[in-house]
């Protein structure tokens, strides 16, 4: 992998003759060059010299995300209660309810990844598990992906939080955890996206 300030040798972007999607949805953008900014254990900034989809020379920044998100909602055994993590979150400088997160390597299954965080942070294994949905959390400047799961038929155990992480633990009524979404309690995006989907499916006939 490159160091800060080397050239990217990953792919340059070039029109597909072969593409057949409809044209609509074709990369309009070709990468000129790319050069690492800046990196650490969990990210890269990418630098990108860019024509534009109009033509013109641009730059382009995306940060690569070297793990993959990951999220679980675990519920309780009547599916009613919702068991968050509360935890001080230093790039906003204030303090987060949210589902159990962390990071899978890409070469990882991730529902091992999200076995390891859900123990990890709460102390819970779990009998069975189901991948809920994916998303690009931050599609106009990072390509970090998110997978999210719920975890039910819970057993409890004893949590090993990371050194970053002070956490704490808190079981909420799943209606009251809709109600934190509203409320603004809640403003996780992950936290969000499984929650909401999970809601949905309880909406469904």
């Amino acid at each position: 992998m490159p160091a800060v300030g080397d050239r990217y040798d990953g792919p340059v972007s070039r029109s597909d003759p072969t593409d057949q999607r409809d044209p609509a949805e074709r990369n309009p953008w070709r990468r000129v060059s790319r050069r690492v900014a800046y990196e650490n254990p969990w990210i890269q900034v990418l630098h990108d010299d860019v024509i534009r989809p109009d033509g013109s020379a641009g730059i382009y920044g995306v940060v690569h995300f070297r793990h993959i998100a990951i999220g679980v909602v675990p519920l309780d055994e009547a599916g009613d209660r919702v068991l968050l993590v509360g935890q001080y979150r230093y790039a906003l400088e204030r303090y987060s309810w949210e589902i159990p997160e962390g990071g899978g390597d890409f070469g990882e299954e991730p529902v091992l990844a999200a076995q390891r965080e859900l123990a990890e942070e709460t102390g819970y294994a779990a009998e069975a598990w189901r991948e809920l949905c994916r998303a690009d959390l931050s599609n106009s400047v990072a390509d970090e992906l998110a997978i999210l799961f719920v975890a039910t038929g819970l057993v409890a155990g004893e949590a090993h939080p990371e050194g970053t992480e002070q956490l704490q633990t808190r079981w909420v009524a799943f209606d009251e955890a809709m109600a934190m979404i509203r409320g603004g309690e809640i403003t996780d995006a992950m936290s969000i996206l499984a929650l909401q989907v999970l809601a949905l499916e309880r909406a469904a006939p």
